[in-house]
């Protein structure tokens, strides 16, 4: 109790950390939030650490490894992430800090199986990094007959309520809103997990700002095939992993032998229909755009072209940050034994405080 007590106040500091499926790297942000009858922050600091192409051919692969080997995987990877960590605080001298507040890396998703596995949250990155360290998010959720994703629409809701639709657009096209006072959310699409597939076999890491999907043609029955994919008659929640692209986007695509240029430009339109589809719902919404997705021109054009809400991207900070920004918040609902994980989200059987708090 003397801890809870400690930690509700007015203003944390922390350092919210988030690897997401597309491999970009470790996002970095320190924030200070801060409690005057609603939730206020202020980004300090950002960085994205990009992985060594050792570290992104191990993430690549990790959903072919055996729990074993995951877990040897597990302990290599918090050092590494302490590593990252520590080179933050001292690069920018951070000396008031609150806590660390990590997402780690998803290795294994199957939530129908009961089984998450988020890599970087043993409990030795507490002493690693000399802090206290709130972590592994989406254990609890999961043996509550959750999802385990998403996790981020209740800072959605409390950080960025004045708009209709919060979207990231990251390695899977995710979405919260509110209907009926209540917040759902769910993955949509993948996005940036098969973008970046294809334009790496031209030998990019990325497809900059859509311009060789621009001169592709769709194909169209491989774009009515995508759009005919079981998951997206699914009812939310759901959520969706890399052994769903594995198993029913890329053989699907492969099977067609088409050009890379004509594969991007048939699934950015097929990503914005499927994106389209949910954010039509509301007419004349107001829709925050986010992830590196953001940065597709040509995805955005076409999410302009099938919807009529207002699509809007804000600073380069929140667009890239968003995402660990939120999971430091969801440290600090922790620390203040709040709910930070939905049961309308998630499909768990009760709100609940997730994460896990270990001490140096």
């Amino acid at each position: 109790m003397l801890f809870l007590h400690f930690m509700i106040k007015n203003t944390y500091n922390v350092v919210g950390v988030m690897s997401g499926t597309s491999l970009d790297g470790v996002d970095l942000v320190y924030v200070k939030f801060q409690w005057h009858t609603i939730w206020k922050f202020d980004i300090v600091y950002t960085e994205t650490v990009s992985y060594t192409p050792k570290w992104k051919a191990v993430l690549k692969k990790l959903v072919f490894n055996s729990v074993d080997e995951l877990e040897n995987i597990d302990v290599a990877y918090t050092e590494y992430m302490a590593s990252v960590i520590n080179r933050f605080i001292k690069k920018y001298n951070i000396k008031a800090l609150d806590a660390i507040c990590s997402h780690g890396h998803t290795a294994l998703h199957r939530p129908e199986n009961q089984l998450t596995y988020q890599i970087g949250n043993k409990p030795n990155l507490a002493n690693l990094v000399n802090k206290l360290t709130v972590c592994d998010f989406r254990t609890q959720d999961v043996k509550l007959g959750g999802q385990g994703a998403p996790l981020v629409p209740i800072g959605d809701r409390l950080l960025f309520s004045d708009f209709d639709f919060c979207l990231n657009l990251g390695g899977f096209a995710n979405i919260s809103t509110t209907v009926h006072a209540n917040t759902i959310a769910f993955d949509i699409c993948p996005v940036n997990i098969v973008l970046n597939h294809y334009v790496k076999l031209l030998g990019f890491d990325y497809d900059d700002k859509g311009n060789i999907a621009t001169s592709g043609r769709i194909n169209n029955k491989l774009l009515e095939a995508l759009n005919a994919l079981g998951f997206y008659q699914e009812k939310h929640p759901k959520s969706l992993g890399l052994e769903w692209v594995n198993t029913h986007v890329f053989p699907l695509i492969d099977s067609y032998n088409l050009e890379i240029k004509d594969i991007l430009r048939t699934c950015v339109e097929h990503m914005a229909i499927q994106i389209a589809s949910e954010i039509n719902k509301k007419n004349k919404g107001s829709v925050l755009v986010t992830g590196g997705g953001a940065y597709n021109n040509f995805l955005i054009k076409q999410l302009k072209h099938h919807s009529k809400n207002d699509i809007i991207i804000p600073s380069n900070s929140i667009v890239e940050f968003k995402e660990a920004l939120i999971f430091g918040f969801l440290g600090v609902l922790k620390l203040r034994n709040e709910i930070n994980c939905l049961k309308r989200v998630t499909g768990a059987s009760k709100n609940h405080s997730s994460g896990k708090i270990y001490y140096p």
